[in-house]
């Protein structure tokens, strides 16, 4: 996922809570599901900049090594720049894109239909 192209704004926006929390009804409910869709989503951005990083790992020391600790500090604020997990996971919440469910209501309800 291009976490670049992402609506989700940079800074800390103030929410309306209850309108957040329309599709749950509970606001711990909504809560839980972004923190766990954060969490995600921090998980997935550090693989690829560990991946990223790796490319520049080297065991020996050379002449180029100032200009490859250039390219990984512009890597390093590419990632630093972007939204940070939370927010772009509340963005995919109000947009509709998390695919949540859960399991006790759905007992509750097939306990309620029989």
């Amino acid at each position: 996922m291009d976490y670049k192209k992402t609506n989700a704004p940079t800074t800390t926006v103030t929410r309306d809570v209850v309108k957040l929390c329309e599709d749950t009804g509970n606001v711990y409910e909504t809560v839980a599901i972004i923190g766990k869709r954060a969490n995600q989503i921090s998980v997935e951005i550090k693989n690829d900049l560990s991946k990223k990083l790796a490319e520049f790992a080297s065991y020996n020391d050379n002449l180029e090594e100032v200009f490859e600790n250039r390219e990984q500090i512009e890597i390093s604020r590419y990632y630093e720049k972007l939204p940070k997990p939370t927010l772009i996971a509340t963005q995919e919440y109000k947009e509709g894109k998390i695919y949540y469910r859960n399991p006790t209501k759905e007992k509750q309800n097939m306990d309620d239909l029989q």
